[in-house]
């Protein structure tokens, strides 16, 4: 409803064809985030929703330049370390492919064998951070993964975009509500409806107005829970109308979601707050905008929590092989906010 149908495919993504499209700067999507949400079942890899393979496969076939994916929280978790790692490695090094029958552990194995400057496939400096979109001027606490990953000859230095808003200055629900009319009084807004049976109890106690709103969700059995709700001075509560929802996403006001209510919120709920995704846009553009003549040093990850190390050519470092540890020199580099040593 709000793009031109010719550039809307409507199928299984396990069945499109991406040899359809040549010479994509990026590409830019949430795979399913249901296999990781701390609210769903958690299957991760064992569940049919996820969908990064497809997203390693669309990176495989269309080599952009640049990739950037958002997925929830529960992504870093614990027990997701080992398959969130593997991901990382296939972002890294997408067309190493996994062989016929062969299990994600083994695959990931392999991967981890690579050397990155010794491989002459397909390759990619991967980052990732976790986010929250209420420190970007989005009136909603919302912490989400972003996975950014640039092509091995493009030149330029990811950045993490700074924080845009100081903490005590983060945009509250009435900051973005209170020019609106009371959804139960008449007027002219289709998408701005009273929803009546909004009711508070613990852990289903709403947004409180004068605060940033919490997260809006999609809802994992039908109705989101109750941070899809406002919470008033007097203690009184209210399910959000769409319009509601979709400007605290930080929607434009003319983007029509279409459905009932409740399908409605699960659209809101899915996405990525459109404030925060221009940030984070902008910056991924003036990256790809740097000189080709920029000299690219390789990325090397350090651990899974998303810190890397910035090799100098120039210098000699130690290299870990297979467990055995061979010293020609070693020197020390800020990446980041931390000072680690180099391997």
């Amino acid at each position: 409803m709000n793009f031109d149908p010719r550039f809307v495919h409507e199928v299984d993504v396990r069945k499109f064809d991406f040899s359809t499209f040549s010479g994509i700067d990026l590409v830019a999507g949430g795979p399913p985030c249901q296999p990781f949400s701390l609210g769903g079942l958690a299957k991760a890899h064992n569940d049919q929703r996820d969908m990064f393979p497809q997203a390693v496969r669309a990176i495989r076939e269309l080599q952009p330049k640049a990739f950037i994916f958002e997925n929830v929280k529960g992504l870093l978790r614990k027990s997701f370390s080992a398959y969130f790692n593997y991901i990382l490695f296939r972002l890294t090094f997408p067309d190493f492919l996994e062989k016929e029958g062969e299990t994600w552990q083994s695959h990931s194995e392999r991967l981890q064998s690579l050397f990155y400057p010794q491989w002459n496939g397909l390759k990619y400096r991967v980052q990732f951070k976790l986010l929250n979109a209420a420190d970007y001027g989005v009136p909603q606490f919302r912490e989400r993964v972003f996975i950014i990953g640039l092509r091995s000859d493009v030149s330029g230095e990811w950045c993490w975009p700074e924080p845009t808003v100081k903490y005590s200055d983060r945009l509250t629900v009435w900051d973005v509500i209170k020019k609106l009319p009371d959804p139960k009084a008449k007027h002219r807004l289709r998408d701005h409806v009273f929803v009546d049976g909004a009711r508070a109890y613990p852990g289903h106690t709403g947004s409180d107005i004068d605060k940033p709103s919490k997260t809006v969700k999609a809802g994992a059995h039908g109705v989101p829970g109750g941070e899809n709700m406002i919470c008033f001075a007097d203690g009184s509560v209210r399910y959000m109308t769409v319009r509601e929802a979709k400007l605290i996403q930080t929607f434009p006001p003319a983007y029509e979601i279409s459905g009932p209510w409740g399908e409605a919120l699960r659209q809101i709920g899915n996405a990525v707050p459109v404030k925060l995704a221009e940030i984070m846009g902008r910056q991924l553009f003036r990256t790809l905008q740097v000189s080709d003549n920029q000299l690219v040093h390789p990325l090397y990850r350090t651990g899974t929590d998303g810190a890397y190390m910035l090799f100098d050519p120039h210098e000699s470092y130690s290299i870990e092989c297979q467990g055995k540890q061979k010293r020609k020199s070693v020197s020390r580099r800020r990446c980041a906010t931390r000072e680690v040593e180099t391997r």
